[in-house]
Formats: C-alpha cells, sequence, structure tokens
C-alpha cells in the first residue's frame, strides 16, 4: 500500500478547501498537509489582529489567501492580498504576515534541490 504524501485532508473527495481550517479567537491555526525536504503545503487561519513576524525561509513561499485579507510584508514592501489572490515571497527575503481580518490562507514553501 503507497502511503499518502498529502496528508489531514480525505482523498478523493471534492470539497471547500477554506472550510478545512476554522479561525479560532486570538490564534493562528495551522494545519500541514505535505512536509518534505522539497516541499511544504499547510493551511492557516488568522484572527483578526494577529500576525507572524518577520522571517525568511530557504525556498520560495507561495501564499494564496482563501478568505479575508492580509498586509504581507515582503522585504520592507507591503502588499495588501484578499481572498482568491497569490503572492510569492522569494527565498531569503524577509516576510511578515498580519491579519488585517480574520483570514485563511494556504502557504506553498518550494525549496532548493540538495543535487
Amino acid at each position: 500500500m503507497i502511503k499518502n504524501l498529502i496528508k489531514n485532508l480525505e482523498h478523493e473527495k471534492v470539497m471547500p478547501l477554506v472550510e478545512q481550517v476554522q479561525t479560532l479567537s486570538g490564534q493562528v491555526v495551522s494545519k500541514t498537509l505535505a512536509q518534505n525536504k522539497a516541499v511544504s503545503l499547510t493551511l492557516f487561519a488568522f484572527d483578526k489582529g494577529e500576525e507572524i513576524s518577520s522571517h525568511d525561509s530557504d525556498g520560495d513561499a507561495m501564499v494564496t489567501v482563501l478568505e479575508g485579507t492580509a498586509k504581507i510584508t515582503v522585504d520592507g514592501k507591503d502588499h495588501i492580498v484578499k481572498a482568491g489572490e497569490t503572492l510569492i515571497m522569494p527565498a531569503k527575503k524577509p516576510h511578515a504576515l498580519f491579519a488585517q481580518e480574520a483570514f485563511k490562507m494556504m502557504l506553498v514553501v518550494i525549496f532548493p534541490s540538495s543535487k
């Protein structure tokens, strides 16, 4: 039997992605769907006013907002990202996220190969 590479979601079922993670008061909630040396795939739900402080990553990160609005700062420049929009945060550039309102997002990070 082959192990599921994507976890924490039911396979072969159509589902609204936005409903797969819940916003909780005063919290940032995450649900890891895949994590290995090449890729990280995570759903997040931020309550209004919650944030992730500035940091960087070895990989390119792509945020797709599923619901709500976020202010995402990349290398000192602010971007307002709304439901249905995507922003790429390049590897090694500092970035931070702030929930201007409750919002949900999918984060995909692609890491460089180790070759």
